[in-house]
This record gives C-alpha cells, sequence and structure tokens, in this order.
C-alpha cells in the first residue's frame, strides 16, 4: 500500500510503497478514504521527533475492512468509523494515519452517522478530543456522557468561559462541548471568545453561539474582554498558546479561576515566568492509553485519560449533536500534502505560514480545516460507499 514516510534527515516526508499493517488484539484494519491535517503533522516533519520511516499523520476516516476477533460487538466490517493516530509525533515508535490502510484500537474509533461525509468525519477525532479533555477531563466541567467520573455543578450560579482563538479547530468544539455541558448540568455559561470579525456570523450562530465577541486583532483586546465579565472568568480555554496569549489570558480569570491549554511550557510557544493562574496542560496523546515521548517530556501511561477517550467516542457514536469544522478539500491526495499542505500550516508557529502562491486551495488557512481524499483518485468516498 501507499502511505506517507517520514525523511527526518531531509524533514520533509514522500509517497512510498509499505507493506500492509498486521492487526492485534481488539484491533481494526481501515481503509481509509480521507485524512485531515493538525499543525502538529507539518511540526514534526519539518522539526523531527521520529526516526525515518516513520508514517505521517493523526486523523483519519474510512470503512472498516476486518476486525482482529470476534470480540469485538461495537464495530462490524464496513462500518464507516474515524479516528486519530499519532504519526511521526514522538520519539518511540507510533503508528500514522497517512496511508491507504491503518490499524487501531477498536475502543478508540466512532461510527460516523450517514449524514456525516468522511470528509467531514476525517476532521473531528483530534480536535475534539482536546476540546474535550480540555473542557471535561481537565478544567472539570460536568461531561455529557459518562466516563467514570462523576462531576457536577457545585451550584446553579451562571458561569463565565472565555476562549482565546474561537474560530481555531479546536475551539470550535469547545464553544460546542460547553454549550453541552451547560445543557446536561441545567446551568448558564456565558461565553465569551476572540477571533477575528470575518468569523463572528459563524460564530455567533448555532451550534456555537457565542454571547459576545471580541476582535483579538485589536489594540485594547483584553480590556474589551475584561468588560463581559464584572469580577473575572470562571473558566478559560487558550487554544493557541503562542508568545504573550497564556499570560494575558490568565490575566482575566477570577480568584479560583482555571484555565487549560494547548501547548506546554517545555515546547517553548509562550513566554514563561510567574503567573496570575497556572495553567493547565495535558497532550491529546494521553488518550492512547500508551507512554509516549513527545516534545521534552514523558506522556505517562493513563487509564483515565484512555478510559475518557473511549467514552467520549462512544457518545460521538450514538449520535452526539456535534457539528464538525469546517473543512476545506484539497487536491492531489497523499502526493500533496506536504508540498501544499504543510506549507499552509507552516512548520511552528501562526505566522510561519505560506501565504503567497496564488491556486484557489492554497489560500490562508482561517476557520477551516484541509482535508485530503486517499482513496480511488479522490471520488466522493460517501459515492463509493454507495456503488
Amino acid at each position: 500500500m501507499k502511505a506517507l514516510i517520514l525523511d527526518a534527515s531531509r524533514h520533509t516526508a514522500s509517497v512510498q510503497d509499505v507493506s500492509y499493517p498486521e492487526l492485534g488484539e481488539g484491533e481494526l484494519l481501515v481503509k481509509v478514504h480521507a485524512v485531515a491535517l493538525n499543525p502538529v503533522d507539518a511540526l514534526y516533519v519539518y522539526h523531527p521527533l521520529a526516526r525515518t520511516g516513520r508514517t505521517v499523520g493523526s486523523d483519519f476516516a474510512g470503512t472498516v475492512a476486518a476486525v482482529s476477533d470476534s470480540g469485538i460487538p461495537s464495530v462490524q466490517v464496513g462500518d464507516r468509523v474515524a479516528g486519530f493516530l499519532q504519526g511521526a509525533c514522538s520519539s518511540n515508535e507510533r503508528p500514522g494515519a497517512f496511508a491507504e490502510y491503518v490499524v487501531c484500537p477498536a475502543d478508540l474509533v466512532w461510527r460516523v452517522p450517514s449524514s456525516t461525509t468522511l470528509e467531514d468525519a476525517s476532521a473531528v477525532s483530534l480536535c475534539a478530543l482536546t476540546a474535550a479533555q480540555a473542557v471535561f477531563f481537565r478544567l472539570g466541567l460536568p461531561a455529557p456522557f459518562d466516563w467514570g467520573r462523576s462531576e457536577a455543578a457545585d451550584d446553579a450560579r451562571p458561569l463565565s468561559f472565555f476562549i482565546y482563538g474561537a474560530s481555531s479547530s479546536v475551539g470550535l468544539y469547545a464553544a460546542q462541548l460547553i454549550r453541552h455541558s451547560a445543557e446536561a448540568a441545567s446551568r448558564t455559561v456565558h461565553l465569551i471568545g476572540t477571533a477575528s470579525k470575518a468569523r463572528f456570523p459563524l460564530l455567533q450562530a448555532e451550534p456555537y453561539s457565542y454571547d459576545a465577541l471580541v476582535d483579538y486583532r485589536e489594540r485594547g483586546w483584553v480590556q474589551q474582554v475584561r468588560s463581559h465579565s464584572n469580577d473575572g472568568f470562571n473558566y478559560a480555554f487558550d487554544c493557541i498558546s503562542e508568545g504573550p496569549t497564556v499570560r494575558q489570558v490568565s490575566g482575566l480569570l477570577r480568584d479560583g479561576g482555571r484555565m487549560a491549554i494547548v501547548r506546554s511550557r517545555e515546547g517553548g510557544a509562550w513566554e514563561d515566568g510567574d503567573l496570575p493562574v497556572e495553567p493547565i496542560y495535558g497532550a491529546v496523546w494521553e488518550g492512547l492509553g500508551a507512554e509516549i515521548l513527545y516534545q521534552n517530556l514523558v506522556v505517562p501511561v493513563s487509564e483515565d485519560a484512555r478510559r475518557f477517550a473511549a467514552s467520549f467516542y462512544r457518545w460521538l457514536s450514538s449520535g452526539a449533536p456535534v457539528t464538525p469544522n469546517p473543512v476545506r478539500l484539497m487536491p492531489g491526495g497523499l502526493d500533496k500534502i506536504v508540498p501544499d499542505g504543510f506549507a499552509l500550516l507552516g512548520s511552528g508557529s501562526m505566522e510561519d505560514r505560506q501565504r503567497r502562491r496564488t491556486e484557489a486551495w492554497m489560500k490562508p488557512i482561517s476557520g477551516e480545516k484541509l482535508v485530503y481524499r486517499i482513496d480511488e483518485g479522490g471520488r466522493d468516498s460517501q459515492d463509493q460507499d454507495s456503488k
């Protein structure tokens, strides 16, 4: 089969012929129809952690081609599923998703409803789990599903929640999950976010329903955000976590407030030092339930995090009303992920992104996920399944 393989010495990746993956106990073989790009996919090709030969990529969606044994009643051959793998984002051996077939644990995929295309579904798994981990697992808001830990609101007073990077891939899911939490707990949440003004109409509408939005590019945006909360926010989620944003966002919290971020202090993306509130960080890879060497830290095995991830994906499989992020369908399949998709994502910060090419699909990214079709020369996967 074909897969996108890391060349660590040259800081790039190329499509190569490799052997089909082998099924292990409790695993599925999935024929991949679509993959979605995440910044970490490009970051660790341009700045490799892994050795040459690793398959790149995280998010995938496709159809189940085989199951390891009959003891997996929740998934059958032919089911449409989506999930995520770690790809070349660690220095220990982990499988990647940018290939024609992948093997993954059966409890770490979710069944894609008939109303959702596989292209849209491919953009959900990693970012939605990142948001769910922040909102429920780390910050402790009540979850709309049972995952083995009972969380309850301590009183009925309204909560205030601030999201920096509201139109980011993670931010779009976070807003939806916060609304679901409020509904499950019968509690009012006052939701404030930052984004560019062009994204205000999207964020003001369902399913995000922001109560107020501030343009992060305007001078004095911090004061504008503060004006929407009398004595600071109960919770904050910095979905960018670059430069001064962690410090700025932490300063918006009230006494006893809690804040989650998407990048670790060890990664060096944000300014260190004394902060009004210590941010809570945890890698999405915790959900894989394995020890992972990531950046300059070891992500230990966490049974809680694995149980949470499996429960969250069961909730998605049950038809949970979560709207996939907007996607930009990119041409060219696996061959174009590096020269086009990774050029758009850049090699690290938001500023390090391609802005000069003129092709329609190479316009700067804004509030959308880049998606590539893998199967059958790029024909629509739902059309494939119906034939």
